[in-house]
């Protein structure tokens, strides 16, 4: 995609979003009215849960050369052998945006042309946190219905592989072979099998390489009026598809749309939980951290079938 066509459709979409139909300060979040969150609930048949999170890892590697880092505070050596009341200690620290755990971004992590979402000036994030469009809009969870269109699965592959991207085309036709439609408030989950090509072939550098969305997808979610985009990668492909953007779906999501995404996610458990049970969605229920000043968050969303 030129730079130029990436630019009509950053303008075209941004127009839309803060032209109405959204809360410009949730963003698409507020098409997830409590009526639909009713009609999610009211899908459930087995109350089967599953979660859509990868573990949190602590070994460095070619995707996460800064882990997460786990370490016990208490007990000390050999206190737990002691009489008496004793307690586990630990303490836990992580880089959230990084390329291999699974986490949200919130509506002020993209900034783009000095702007974050609606126009917010780029200068209410700052060195001690964000004063605006924080994690902290999600405080009270995001839950609707949840819709996985597996292009793996529409491909006749088992995972995409590092380049590849996936079209607003790719999608539509997802709908049709898995007998689902995306609907306004459903939260989009897209696999493209970064989760099981990674356990099968070992770590990469997917800073560098990886499967995601193409730009144009982004149309796709604005016409069927999603409140909020996920994926088993970075959502964002690598190399990047258009010059001079290297995150360009991030930047239509987050920043031009008011979408919040989630990165890195797991869907190994959940298509053969869809499968046995014949459910094409789902109840979804997202619960970020309370982190008021943060740019995201460590997510662990839950299916319930």
């Amino acid at each position: 995609m030129s730079e130029a066509a990436f630019r009509s459709l950053y303008d075209r979409l941004r127009a839309q979003a803060l032209g109405g139909g959204t809360d410009r300060r949730r963003g698409t979040l507020s098409r997830i009215t409590p009526e639909r969150v009713v009609a999610a609930a009211a899908g459930v048949r087995s109350g089967r849960t599953v979660s859509l999170a990868a573990p949190v890892e602590t070994s460095p590697g070619p995707d996460d050369p800064h882990p997460a880092s786990h370490s016990m505070i208490a007990p000390a050596d050999g206190e737990a052998d002691g009489h008496g009341l004793r307690f586990a200690l630990d303490r836990f620290a992580m880089n959230v945006h990084g390329d291999a755990d699974s986490h949200l971004d919130a509506l002020c992590h993209v900034i783009f042309d000095g702007e974050l979402y609606g126009g917010v000036p780029a200068s209410t994030v700052t060195p001690d946190g964000a004063g605006a469009l924080t994690v902290d809009l999600v405080r009270d969870g995001i839950v609707g219905r949840g819709v996985l269109l597996d292009i793996p699965r529409l491909r006749g592959v088992p995972w995409l592989e590092p380049g590849d991207a996936v079209t607003a085309d790719e999608l539509a036709a997802a709908e049709v072979a898995q007998d689902v439609t995306v609907g306004p408030g459903d939260l989009l989950f897209v696999r493209v099998g970064h989760r099981l090509r990674r356990r099968s072939l070992g770590r990469w550098d997917t800073a560098r390489a990886r499967a995601g969305l193409h730009p144009n997808a982004m149309d796709f979610l604005a016409e069927r009026g999603v409140a909020a985009l996920g994926s088993d990668g970075n959502n964002d492909t690598a190399p990047g598809v258009v010059a001079d953007v290297a995150f360009p779906v991030h930047v239509l999501a987050v920043q031009a749309m008011g979408m919040h995404l989630m990165d890195y996610l797991d869907f190994e458990e959940l298509v053969p939980a869809c499968e046995q049970s014949g459910l094409r969605h789902f109840l979804c229920v997202v619960a970020p951290l309370r982190l008021p000043s943060a740019t995201g968050s460590p997510v662990n969303p839950i299916a319930v079938l």
